[in-house]
């Protein structure tokens, strides 16, 4: 296993790069770590490497930022359905994508990209009450349940519903990154139990901490320097362009 991290056969450039990038998007705009990093991998490795490689920057950061919210129990009680129908759809979502080919898979990923592209150009303004979100929230969930066992970008549907709940902020962040942190379990579970997750994924994964960390720390800086309006567009306009690569690969 030490010599397959040692690989120099393994794109390094490229997997420490995507990770920073994420993190400078993540800690910049509170999202979007797997939207930027899952793609950029996918220009040199496997849909199912380029999810894995991505496990402990995930689950880690967004367990941070739940229990640094201190809303778990309270999220758990409200979105129970949302989590449960993303859970389970994960599971069977990643079980049918094993017949298909990398070829297959890198298409679903950039179509995967691409709507997630289309949900944040969109923006809708929607309002969902009290009475109608808990119905609303297990269809939410399995559309994210789909798309995270696709291509882990899980991220704009989830994103999109909370938004129309109209939540405070500190419940909001505590929301989405319990919501975000449960969804990777069965993602991550899943792909280990099929064998499309390895040893050496995962100690990949933890050095790509280290990127994201620095990425995250730069964009948290420079986030009120930023405008937020010109860098999301900047940032679409990456993601598009990335995802049409992917596609004619």
């Amino acid at each position: 296993m030490i010599a397959a991290i040692f690989d120099t056969a393994f794109p390094w450039p490229l997997f420490l790069g995507a990770l920073f990038a994420g993190g400078l998007v993540k800690g910049a705009l509170g999202v979007g770590l797997p939207l930027v990093s899952t793609p950029l991998l996918g220009l040199g490795l496997s849909s199912y490497q380029s999810i894995s490689l991505l496990a402990a920057p995930v689950a880690l950061s967004n367990l941070y930022q739940a229990i640094d919210g201190g809303r778990i129990v309270e999220t758990l009680k409200r979105f129970g359905g949302l989590i449960i129908a993303q859970f389970i759809i994960t599971i069977v979502t990643v079980k049918l994508t094993l017949a298909l080919s990398p070829a297959q898979l890198n298409d679903l990923l950039a179509i995967a990209l691409l709507l997630a592209v289309a949900s944040m150009i969109w923006q809708p303004t929607l309002s969902i009450s009290r009475e109608k979100e808990a119905k609303v929230g297990v269809v939410v969930g399995l559309l994210a349940g789909i798309l995270g066992g696709v291509s882990s970008l899980t991220g704009p549907v989830t994103l999109t519903y909370l938004l129309a709940l109209r939540l405070d902020r500190e419940t909001f962040v505590s929301s989405i990154s319990t919501i975000y942190f449960i969804a990777a379990l069965p993602l991550y579970g899943a792909l280990m139990w099929y064998d499309r997750m390895t040893n050496t994924d995962l100690v990949l994964s933890a050095v790509g901490l280290l990127p994201m960390a620095a990425g995250l720390a730069i964009g948290k800086r420079v986030r009120y320097r930023l405008n937020e309006q010109l860098f999301r567009r900047l940032l679409l306009a990456f993601l598009t362009l990335l995802a049409l690569i992917l596609l004619f690969k």
